[in-house]
């Protein structure tokens, strides 16, 4: 079995930024909704940096727009999971865009994204949780109405509470309110930092928000006080390398600091983050990350493990998946 081949539990990935180009195309032209300035001439998304990513990921979700609109693109996404041979993942969602953070609106979509992902377990045995996400640029009042939304369906599906967006808005403290809110309720805490926001910003999310994870985190390797204070108060690291080269944190996979976290200690994880926008899959991450640091499957076992440890999900559903997780030797 090669490493492509393992089982793998994601913990960092999108819904809307994991929707297959040819998923938001159909949707479009059922709704005559012209977006065709967000793809290149192959089809697939196109961007020039990061912040003009947000503005492409934000017109691709226009298309949208109703509970049965989510419904079809959970059971797409999952089935790219499936294919990967992702056994368990975690997805970022947004309720500004289920119902523009409206609470009944939102449990409205929310059910079609739960009934797929019931439908999708029962026929392929993958297992999906849900964390809602405020979008941090579109600032901490809206975060407020999205940590409502988080706190009052919190259950076995809804687990935890995040924040994504672009980092160079405002402070991981100004938005201590919604991240209190979500904990109040018994919700899992993550934060986007340390990917464009510097080694400063994850110092911020740990002390201001009292996350137990952060989304990316690698600028951290900057600061060695910083890596102390990661390994001392025990957070993961949800580490997406294509990501983190398609965007260009980093020229390419052998400059990213994957392999020294690892080194120095600290707990990583390997995501995709929004898949199709990178040009990458679970599996590609796997051979990518074997291929440029000589990991072999006892290094994806020991990745997976840690995946698990702080997966947001109960005892029962982590049970479970340690069971599928016994891989054998390479």
């Amino acid at each position: 079995m090669t490493v492509q081949d393992l089982p793998k539990i994601e913990l960092h990935l999108h819904l809307e930024g994991a929707a297959p180009p040819a998923f938001i195309r159909g949707l479009a032209k059922e709704k005559k909704i012209d977006i065709s300035g967000i793809f290149d001439e192959k089809g697939a998304y196109k961007y020039k940096d990061f912040w003009d990513f947000l503005k492409v990921y934000e017109a691709a979700t226009t298309v949208l727009q109703s509970p049965q609109d989510f419904y079809r693109l959970t059971r797409a996404v999952l089935e790219e999971c499936v294919a990967n041979q992702v056994i368990y993942a975690e997805t970022f969602l947004a309720p500004d865009f289920c119902g523009g953070g409206d609470l009944i609106a939102w449990k409205d979509y929310l059910a079609a994204i739960e009934q797929a992902a019931t439908e999708m377990r029962d026929e392929t045995g993958i297992i999906l949780k849900g964390i809602p996400t405020c979008v941090r640029h579109f600032g901490p009042d809206q975060a407020k109405k999205t940590a409502i939304c988080a706190s009052e369906t919190a259950s076995s599906f809804i687990t935890g509470f995040g924040m994504g967006g672009d980092e160079a808005f405002g402070r991981q403290g100004d938005f201590t309110y919604a991240f209190d809110m979500a904990r109040e309720a018994k919700l899992q805490l993550t934060s986007h930092a340390g990917e464009w926001g510097g080694p400063e910003s994850v110092r911020d999310a740990i002390r201001d928000l009292g996350v137990t994870r952060i989304g990316h985190g690698v600028r951290a390797i900057e600061d060695d006080a910083l890596i102390q204070e990661i390994l001392e108060k025990d957070v993961v690291l949800e580490v997406c390398p294509g990501s983190n080269v398609a965007l260009k944190v980093y020229k390419n996979l052998s400059d990213h600091p994957i392999a020294k976290l690892r080194e120095r200690g600290v707990k990583v994880t390997v995501s995709t983050d929004d898949p199709p926008f990178f040009h990458t899959t679970m599996r590609k991450e796997f051979d990518d990350l074997s291929q440029t640091f000589d990991w072999d499957a006892q290094d994806f076992k020991a990745l997976n493990q840690t995946a698990l440890d702080a997966a947001f999900c109960d005892a029962a559903t982590r049970a479970e998946l340690k069971q599928k997780l016994e891989l054998p030797d390479a």
